[in-house]
Order: structure tokens, then sequence, then C-alpha cells
């Protein structure tokens, strides 16, 4: 049965919906789905501890995403960087993707960073070493880069200076346009004053001025502020063949849709999480249905609004809960012990909008799991 007994004392009775794949990836938008790990349930995977993944689960759901036309950005905070995901598995995991990717001719980006070096204080000389180090094994695999903000950059630079040279240096030592990637602090509250400013104005220059000086190495900047006005004046005043990816998981179908000055393409955690609608609403809007793109979109807003809501970083568990329950893993376990990071309710609500967004793909196993679910958590 397609009945799920939540917690409050009401029944609700789950609806199928089928969504048609598309034969091709999105041609009007880049359309990127930052994907999450999955844990293997038998290993340690504990606050603190080396992160083990469930490979063949891990690669299957990025299979998924291909299937369905979008792009994988991999390695990036949907998959715990800075949150369970330590350097050695994310050097593996950029790996093992990146092949897959080829197998299908599937798009591949993959997040650059700095977290192989220990928390806390470090040097500029030393950041600019991992960031290097990082970047060749991201080259090495065969994926695009996306230059994501450090935690430990956030934490020494001094002035705008230290990151226009160090972006700079990176920037001349890839040999692929790269993706610039600006995450604001309520996915991560230690990258306060990023760019040099906790202005979001000033640190809007800085990060022009890097960009106009290297155009053909900056494929486009992400950016994930959840700010709309924001990103579409950064959108307006990005040099020609600059793409903005959009990053706002709030606002997603209308920067998308755009306007006659230009729209967003995307790099998005929803994305992962409502793949088959998403694909649809693309072709969709490849066709010029706009309506329709419209209809599409509206239900997986408030299941998106919801999923990222605050404290925005726990997103992930919303995420992996979705994906258990559509049959994508056999377990709800995460790297870092990360399953506890939302409430029971909160997970009561993501099912009903879920439903209401026509995103769980078996009833019947979505039911069985959630009821068991609510079981174990509630009585």
């Amino acid at each position: 049965m397609s009945t799920v007994d939540l917690p409050d004392g009401r029944r609700l009775t789950l609806s199928a919906k089928s969504w048609v794949k598309p034969v091709d990836a999105p041609s009007s938008r880049i359309a990127y789905a930052a994907a999450h790990v999955v844990a293997d349930p038998r290993a340690e995977n504990a606050p603190g501890e080396p992160a083990v993944l469930d490979w063949e689960k891990t690669l299957a759901f990025r299979h998924h995403l291909w299937s369905h036309g979008l792009g994988v950005a991999e390695a990036m905070d949907t998959a715990q960087r800075g949150m369970g995901l330590d350097y050695a598995a994310t050097k593996e995991l950029v790996r093992r993707s990146s092949a897959e990717a080829l197998s299908v001719g599937g798009k591949i980006v993959a997040g650059v960073a700095t977290d192989q070096l220990a928390p806390g204080a470090a040097t500029l000389s030393e950041i600019q070493a991992a960031y290097q180090e990082q970047l060749a094994d991201v080259l090495a695999a065969g994926a695009s880069p996306v230059l994501m903000c450090s935690r430990h950059m956030a934490a020494t630079a001094q002035h705008a200076d230290d990151y226009l040279r160090i972006y700079g240096d990176l920037l001349d030592a890839s040999d692929k346009p790269v993706v610039l990637h600006w995450l604001g602090t309520a996915f991560d509250p230690a990258l306060e004053g990023y760019w040099g400013s906790s202005d979001v104005d000033k640190a809007t220059e800085t990060v022009l001025e890097l960009i106009n000086a290297n155009p053909a190495k900056v494929d486009g900047i992400k950016i994930s502020l959840l700010d709309a006005d924001h990103e579409i004046n950064l959108r307006r005043r990005l040099p020609a063949g600059v793409r903005l990816y959009t990053g706002d998981d709030f606002n997603y179908p209308r920067l998308i849709r755009g306007d006659e000055q230009g729209h967003s393409d995307a790099l998005l955690g929803i994305f992962a999480a409502i793949a088959p609608a998403a694909a649809a609403a693309f072709a969709a809007l490849d066709r010029g249905d706009l309506d329709e793109y419209d209809r599409i979109f509206a239900p997986t807003v408030p299941l998106s609004r919801h999923i990222f809501k605050k404290p925005t970083f726990y997103y992930k568990t919303g995420i992996v809960f979705l994906a258990w329950l559509n049959g994508h893993q056999d377990h709800f376990t995460m790297v870092g012990g990360l399953q506890s990071g939302r409430s029971v309710r909160h997970f009561a609500e993501l099912i009903e909008l879920a439903d209401a967004a026509g995103l769980l793909a078996d009833p019947d196993l979505a039911a069985h799991r959630a009821n068991r679910f609510f079981e174990v958590n509630v009585g």
C-alpha cells in the first residue's frame, strides 16, 4: 500500500507520476546537478572518521543524473565537502566519476578546494599549494574544475589582492576554463568575508575584476547567495561568453527562465532530488513552451525551499533521505553521521512536498520505507 502514517496522526496516500526521460541533454541551457555520495552503512562513517563510500550506489546515482540529460557537479558541498567527506575519498570520487562520465559521454565538473589541509590556520602559500594539488588531481581525472571557496582562504586572506593573486595563479595553471564558485554564509558560515569583504557589493567588484582580467580562462561563475536580484545584476555585468550558473535553490525557475537581457545556466544541489522534473522542464524550455516549464517547476520550489531551509548547510540530509525513498540506495546513512541533521517533522513534510511535486518514483517503496522510518523514530 502506498499510504504513509505521518507522525502527526494523518494518513497520506502517495500518488504515482511517470516522467519521460529526454532523448538529449538540454540545448537551451547548461544544467549540472550537484550529486551526493552514498555511505557504506557497514563502515564507521561517524563524525571525524574517514569517509567510506558504497561505490556501486554512488556511481549508479551519477548514471541516473546523466540518463536525464543533466551534467554532474562532482565533489561539491552536496557531496559533504567539509562535512564528512575527507580528501582521500574526494580524490577517488573524482577519479571514478570522471571515468564513468567518459564511458557514457556525460558532462562532469568537479570541485577544487583546500580541505586536505588541517582545520585552522594556514599560510597563503600553503593554501595556494593545496589548491594547486587539487586542481592537478581534477585535471588529471579529466573533469573540468570548479574553484570552490576555501575556509582556509576566508580565515587567512587579509585583502582582495590576496584573492586576486591566488585565484589568478590557479587560472594560469588550468589548461581548461574553470567555473568559479561563490558560496554564501547560509551554506557555510565559515566563509564570511569571502573575496576580501563582508560587503557583497565590494566583494562583487573583486570577482568582476578577476573575471575581466581572465575572461578566456573562466567558463562561468556559480553564485549561491540566495539573492536573485544580486545574481541578475552580476549576470548582466559579466563579459561576453562567461556564464552565470545559478546556485539559488530558492529562485532557480525564474533565474534559469531569464529575461530579455539574458538567463542563468544551472549548477544546483536540488537538481539531484528533482532530476526527472528538471529534465522535463528543460525539454519544455527547449521547445519554447514556457507555460509547461513553469507548471513543472512550480511544485518543486516548495520542496527545494524546505530541503534548503535554515540551517541551510544540512540540506544534504534531505537530498539523501529522498534518494533513499526513491530506491537509489538501500539505507539512510550518511558519512559523518549527518543523517541526524534534520528532525522527524522535517522529513514528514519533505515526503508530502515530494509527493505533491510528483517526485516519488515508486509510491509503494517510498511508503514502506517512510513507515519503517517513522516507526523506529517515533514509535
